[in-house]
């Protein structure tokens, strides 16, 4: 008995249109195969009964959709297309509608499916426990007791239940179900892993940073969700135009009831049938499913790729972008800055040195402090930091400490002279400022020692992303908080267009409305909490995956992974679908004019309208499904 209902639900309910309908058709099909040796009653009752079993779906539906609307719609026009059929004798023609309609709706429902599918499929991907570490101890709990800074356990073949830094161990990790990719990806010491993904051939430790209903694997589930809900602007045109459509037609057919037959001596049967066959034809069936599977075919198909659309208005406004916006730090680049260049006065110290700054530095947690510890660290052969004494951060200069008595300063040239910084090394200040980098002078004793460049270098990806748009004659320009010298660099390395610098987050608002105004159609594209006003203001709002939560819920998309390649073909699939949308209104507005044209002259008959008609509807679904691959 429980395995009976577990294959009702999940085999049989969810397909259970496609079924009526395909019922509802051998029916027809038997009917006119045995209506030879058929009793009018029977045959009458082989009809009704393909009628009930095949359009009770759509005839709920409009009813419930009539009552709560108040409006008419397509599904109240077959209704009445296929009782008029049936009143005036068509059994057979009305039953054909009312099967190639359903199966028309199964489909439709079909693509819904698909696309919730993916959602449920998503969820399936989320474990529901956990392994904790408790000191020496482990043991199993629900993935929703987890608590930010608990140790999990993964071992090799498991998923990830939740987003965190790997605290021990090495792995390869497939996050294809976050980033589309199917590459795995090396993960070691301190790397960010994220639930949902598969741990495949090593055992890590984890440090949950997140709670499990805040993890980047939820957040796409609840995007697309939310995506799934909203409506493109052809869509709710086209629903706006349905009603007026229908209350249309249903006017046109009565007076083609009885004006044929009283100004062109039609016999009133003929103008009857006409009428009935008009209100066949002349249903926007197709054109109501010109959009809808195809749009949420699309959706579907980028959050499988690693962008999230939160609606079809926006897939929809994606293929008219004129240009894009960016921020740098975090967006461009990874934004984090790493020492490119080191010089020293005097090399034969370069280990003293090192061993002074990364004992100095550790005591600040600037971010130039940070990239400075890195770099050290990884040169002094874990030597023991010596005491630092009297450290003294200087705002916006840089620090200061004793250090084995001796005095230290680590900052800007200004901080440690600026005259002496612009002679150091033969002026090496002048050619690391022009390559766009940051760089901090070390002085000892009032003498500079040593020069850092730093710089946030810029993602893999982004001189390919980058490079595709500029082909697909998309204007790029970078707005950075920094000053001329280093936005030039970057932008003239990651091969930017044009840049703006010393760009406050106000100012990269009001810079966003002016590019609106010169190509009308903008993107944005930015990470941080000083990008959401622009984000807003665009046209069209792009958030790195990794970034702020008043980024992603700014945004209209969400690059999942921060990987800027995913923007060009976000933008062949917007391109693509609105061209499929197209194809299907001019298609199915076509097809409506040639059969009103045809009924008219009575050139085709009721079952040739329906097939025509209904099979119209089939060919514009299908054509939307195209997107799912």
């Amino acid at each position: 008995m429980h395995f009976a209902r577990n294959f009702f639900k999940k085999s049989i309910l969810p397909h259970i249109e496609l079924i009526a309908a395909l019922l509802s058709g051998a029916i027809i099909l038997l009917t006119w195969l045995l209506a030879d040796h058929l009793t009018s009653q029977i045959w009458i009752t082989l009809h009704l009964l393909a009628f009930i079993i095949g359009g009770y779906a759509k005839a709920k539906e409009g009813i419930q959709e009539t009552i709560a609307n108040k409006e008419l719609n397509v599904e109240m026009l077959m209704i009445f297309a296929a009782i008029g059929s049936a009143i005036i004798g068509y059994w057979t023609e009305g039953a054909i509608l009312i099967f190639i309609f359903a199966l028309s709706g199964a489909l439709e429902t079909y693509t819904m499916n698909k696309s919730n599918k993916e959602i449920s499929a998503l969820m399936n991907l989320q474990p529901e426990q956990a392994t904790l570490i408790e000191g020496k101890d482990e043991k199993i709990v629900p993935v929703s007791k987890l608590k930010v800074n608990d140790r999990i356990q993964v071992r090799a073949g498991e998923r990830i239940p939740a987003d965190g830094v790997i605290l021990n161990g090495s792995t390869a990790i497939d996050e294809s179900a976050i980033s589309g990719e199917s590459i795995p990806i090396n993960k070691k010491l301190n790397d960010d892993v994220f639930a949902g993904t598969v741990s495949l051939d090593g055992t890590i430790q984890v440090e949950i940073t997140k709670p499990s209903h805040e993890t980047m694997f939820q957040k796409i589930i609840q995007l697309v969700q939310s995506a799934q809900e909203e409506k493109s602007p052809s869509q709710l045109f086209i629903e706006k135009f349905e009603g007026t459509y229908v209350k249309v037609v249903l006017l046109v057919v009565t007076v083609m009831m009885f004006l044929p037959y009283l100004v062109f001596g039609w016999s009133l049967s003929e103008s009857i049938y006409r009428a009935m066959i008009l209100l066949v034809v002349a249903s926007p069936c197709a054109l109501v499913a010109s959009i809808m599977p195809a749009t949420l075919s699309a959706i579907s198909n980028s959050a499988k790729k690693g962008v999230l659309f939160k609606g079809g208005v926006h897939i929809e406004n994606l293929s008219h972008v004129k240009a894009v916006a960016f921020d740098k730090t975090g967006t461009l680049t990874k934004g984090k800055l790493v020492v490119t260049d080191v010089h020293l006065k005097d090399t034969l110290h370069q280990e003293d040195i090192l061993v002074a700054v990364e004992a100095i530095e550790k005591q600040s947690t600037h971010p130039l402090a940070k990239a400075l510890t890195t770099y050290c660290q990884e040169r002094v052969n874990h030597k023991q930091s010596p005491n630092v004494e009297a450290m003294k951060t200087i705002g916006g200069n840089g620090v200061k400490a004793t250090l084995q008595q001796h005095e230290w300063k680590i900052g800007k040239a200004e901080f440690v002279g600026e005259e002496e910084a612009k002679e150091f090394q033969g002026g090496i200040l002048n050619t690391l400022a022009s390559q766009g980098k940051s760089v901090i002078f070390v002085q000892k004793d009032n003498e500079i020692v040593a020069a850092f460049a730093l710089k946030d270098t810029i993602r893999e990806e982004t001189k390919h992303a980058i490079r595709l748009l500029r082909k697909n004659g998309i204007h790029t320009i970078m707005l950075t908080g920094d000053n001329e010298l280093t936005a030039k660099a970057i932008a003239t390395e990651a091969g930017i267009d044009d840049y703006i610098a010393n760009c406050l987050p106000k100012e990269k608002v009001t810079h966003i409305k002016q590019l609106k105004k010169q190509y009308k159609n903008v993107a944005m594209v930015g990470d941080g909490i000083n990008d959401a006003p622009a984000l807003a203001t665009a046209n069209l709002g792009i958030a790195m995956g990794e970034g702020t939560d008043v980024a992603l819920e700014t945004s209209d998309v969400v690059l999942m992974k921060n990987n800027l390649d995913k923007i060009t073909n976000a933008i062949k699939l917007s391109k693509r679908m609105n061209q499929i949308v197209k194809q299907n209104i001019y298609f199915s507005l076509s097809v409506i004019v040639v059969l009103i044209f045809t009924n008219f002259f009575q050139v085709i008959d009721l079952p040739l309208g329906v097939i025509g008609h209904e099979g119209s509807t089939i060919l514009v679904i299908l054509n939307g499904l195209r997107l799912l691959r």
